[in-house]
């Protein structure tokens, strides 16, 4: 197959020009400009589209198993391909949790069985996201764990974060953290601050965030270990990793699309479709997300796709659970708020969507455009504005903060192994 006529932009390698791109099986074999087909070649032309590494989600829920009416592995995996993401990393909190090599080998063939996307899931760091005992680490990842997180529960025992560090680092891996102290979230419902008042909901301040990073850091610190943390929000816990990277600690940071999007303030009423984990936030620190990615203080673009059904999503805000769907606008608002407004160049973007989250986990087979590497790469028109439906999200959830929103830039095609899926 021979994909003709592409801007290329590969940010593993600061790659950006027009170029054709030679595949063989599932692996790319030249890279030139005005490469001739062979006979029989498939050829496709790409003229005046962008191609680059496949995306990767290095934060995500697809909720099998115990979840199954909120997502399922297959469902997941389809929203995750529509949206042009070639390599999803699933968080831990299902049910049973992924906290052992039975649940695990079970979403690992599940997803075999789907697809050729690349799986790999994220393991709980304690026995059931108990806060107690620490998961069997060099057991799950030889059988294909790529990092550890209690995501959606926040590991609070510094004695056990300090020993889990040093124990999965000393394995090549990484704990993901959900930097929450949960006495202050209190059960809270959104952001504590004007909204919250004006709505007469219980609000869940920047402190929980923030407090939560500041002792993790000082434990990374003392341990002298890697470490990341995951949809960061706030102003003050971006002050708070800058300057850690600053005295040359071993931390990287994720944001998700709705912490550069969106602000408390999008909450006119108590529409549950805006309830999440951390909680929007005031528009200074939606300035200070998008600061902390100008200047490389957050690494990492990713979904946070939490999915939930409508019935949920519908109950009283107070009731309803935390979370959206995320596979199928991430890319889409990334290009709308960031590129198109010139906050980001489009290499810069796609780093935190490719290259980034590769580097962070050591993916192999994902995160670049090489001769001899898998040919797993998306394909984006940078320009194709579409307008969100969230009733076609190929996501059991269709609840989303974006739904009807014209955005602009969109992956029309998705390349997993060499192997080409058309989504539009």
């Amino acid at each position: 197959m021979l994909l003709k006529n592409a801007k290329i932009v590969n940010p593993k390698t600061n790659f950006e020009d027009i170029a054709d791109i030679k595949i063989e099986n599932d692996t790319i074999t030249k890279i030139e400009k005005n490469i001739n087909a062979q006979p029989n070649e498939e050829v496709i032309d790409l003229t005046g589209k962008i191609i680059t590494a496949g995306l990767i989600d290095m934060h995500c829920h697809l909720r099998e198993p115990g979840f199954c009416t909120k997502e399922t592995i297959k469902t997941g995996i389809a929203s995750a391909i529509n949206g042009g993401y070639t390599a999803i990393c699933p968080m831990a909190n299902t049910n049973p949790q992924v906290d052992n090599v039975t649940t695990l080998t079970y979403t690992i063939n599940r997803a075999k069985e789907e697809s050729e996307i690349g799986f790999h899931p994220i393991c709980a760091v304690t026995k059931g996201l108990g806060n107690e005992k620490l998961v069997n680490v060099s057991e799950l990842l030889d059988n294909g764990a790529i990092a550890f997180s209690d995501d959606g529960k926040p590991v609070e025992n510094m004695h056990l974060l300090s020993q889990a560090i040093k124990y999965v680092n000393s394995h090549n891996s990484i704990i993901i953290s959900h930097s929450e102290d949960s006495s202050l979230a209190n059960d809270g419902v959104i952001n504590e601050g004007k909204v919250s008042t004006r709505l007469g909901l219980k609000g869940i301040p920047n402190i929980t965030e923030s407090l939560a990073v500041a002792r993790e850091l000082e434990v990374v610190r003392h341990t002298n270990g890697k470490y990341h943390f995951a949809h960061i929000s706030t102003k003050r816990s971006i002050e708070l990793i800058r300057q850690a990277k600053k005295d040359g600690l071993q931390v990287t940071a994720e944001t998700a699309p709705h912490y550069f999007s969106l602000t408390e303030d999008d909450m006119v009423d108590y529409d549950a479709k805006y309830k999440v984990n951390p909680p929007l936030r005031t528009k200074e620190d939606l300035e200070a997300v998008i600061l902390g990615l100008q200047d490389g203080t957050l690494d990492v673009i990713a979904t946070d796709h939490a999915p939930h059904t409508v019935a949920e999503k519908q109950m009283p805000i107070q009731n309803a659970p935390m979370g959206i769907a995320g596979f199928e606008t991430a890319l889409g608002i990334t290009l709308t708020y960031l590129v198109h407004k010139g906050k980001l160049t489009l290499m810069e973007a796609l780093r935190k969507l490719n290259a980034n989250p590769a580097n962070i986990l050591n993916l192999k087979e994902q995160g670049s455009i090489e001769i001899g590497k898998k040919a797993n790469m998306t394909v984006i028109d940078l320009d194709k504005e579409w307008t969100v439906d969230a009733s076609n999200f190929k996501s059991k959830c269709r609840i989303s903060p974006f739904d009807k929103q014209q955005l602009k830039g969109k992956a029309i095609m998705t390349i997993i192994n060499g192997k080409i899926i058309n989504i539009g």
